[in-house]
């Protein structure tokens, strides 16, 4: 009786994972084709010497080599791709919570606000910072002659000067916080008003509530936008290339290679790194260990941030 229950017990546990997996298959076929075979092949190509032309030969760490020791502009474009992660995304969290608080108050019009706030979030990234290029324009940019109206006799040149152009790129940032907003205020809105009601009958200010009703439970909001905009500054190219090709004031036509970072390097992120060694130099290997040390840091942050969190709600409870 045993020996003829087993073989059936067999047949449904192996339907059974037949099934799950079927279930799996789409998730499991993306992940392949779209996660691991491109991490395998990176890592595959930083060990070669490959121009996308001839066939790939094995050239050991000579890759790692140049990138972490001998490529000059390395540096200075991880050091810009940081400071976008530190300053960028916490001014956004600040700002999208803040707009978000502001937005949950206000009792008339709250649908204009609403509107006026997350239309920018959907501007092209690249029609939005042409928009902005022009705005603070240093020489007849409508903001610039405003500063000079007000008495400013020397405006910043924004997106001309090293020093000013990583904060002008922080502000085009902000202006499309749109997408945080709404998340935030959709978090706001979720915390139970009954909690709200019983912390001023303690007698608890503003601040108070805030910190103790309204932050443990928008937490967990905070910790997603925190960690999704690490992901994505991680990746910052787009914006940073746009605003130094037009602030270059070099024209762009057909045969035409410019390289990215002006001015003076201070806009160059380890993404746009990456495009120029891969696609304009072909030097694919160097480019696939850019892209393997970005990968690291953005796990290794993002780990931290999750180890972070686990540990406070650990201490919490």
């Amino acid at each position: 009786m045993a020996l003829s229950v087993a073989p059936a017990l067999r047949r449904k546990h192996r339907r059974t994972r037949l099934r799950t997996l079927g279930f799996l298959s789409p998730w499991l076929v993306g992940f392949s084709v779209f996660f691991a075979y491109p991490l395998l092949a990176t890592v595959y190509f930083s060990f070669m010497h490959y121009n996308q032309i001839k066939e790939p030969t094995f050239v050991g760490l000579r890759n790692w080599t140049y990138v972490l020791t001998q490529m000059p502009l390395f540096g200075p474009a991880l050091w810009n791709t940081l400071w976008l992660v530190v300053v960028m995304v916490a001014l956004r969290v600040v700002f999208g919570l803040g707009i978000g608080l502001l937005v949950t108050k206000i009792k008339t019009g709250v649908g204009l606000f609403r509107t006026a706030f997350y239309v920018p979030y959907l501007a092209p990234p690249v029609a939005a910072t042409v928009a902005f290029v022009f705005l603070l324009s240093p020489g007849s940019g409508p903001v610039n002659e405003v500063l000079s109206a007000l008495g400013i006799d020397s405006p910043p040149t924004w997106f001309n000067d090293p020093a000013w152009a990583k904060p002008s790129l922080v502000m085009l940032s902000l202006w499309g916080i749109g997408d945080l907003m709404v998340i935030f205020m959709a978090a706001l809105l979720d915390v139970p008003k009954e909690q709200y009601e019983a912390a001023e009958l303690d007698g608890a200010g503003a601040w108070a509530r805030f910190r103790y009703v309204t932050w443990p439970s928008i937490t967990p909001i905070v910790m997603f936008a925190v960690v999704t905009g690490v992901v994505q500054t991680m990746q910052y190219y787009t914006q940073a290339l746009v605003a130094g090709k037009l602030a270059s004031g070099v024209s762009v036509g057909p045969g035409t290679v410019i390289q990215p970072g002006y001015p003076d390097h201070a806009t160059l992120t380890v993404p746009q790194l990456v495009y120029s060694l891969g696609f304009q130099n072909f030097n694919t290997g160097a480019a696939c260990v850019l892209s393997l040390v970005l990968f690291a840091i953005a796990m290794a942050v993002t780990t931290l941030l999750m180890r972070k969190r686990a540990g406070l709600l650990s201490a919490e409870d």
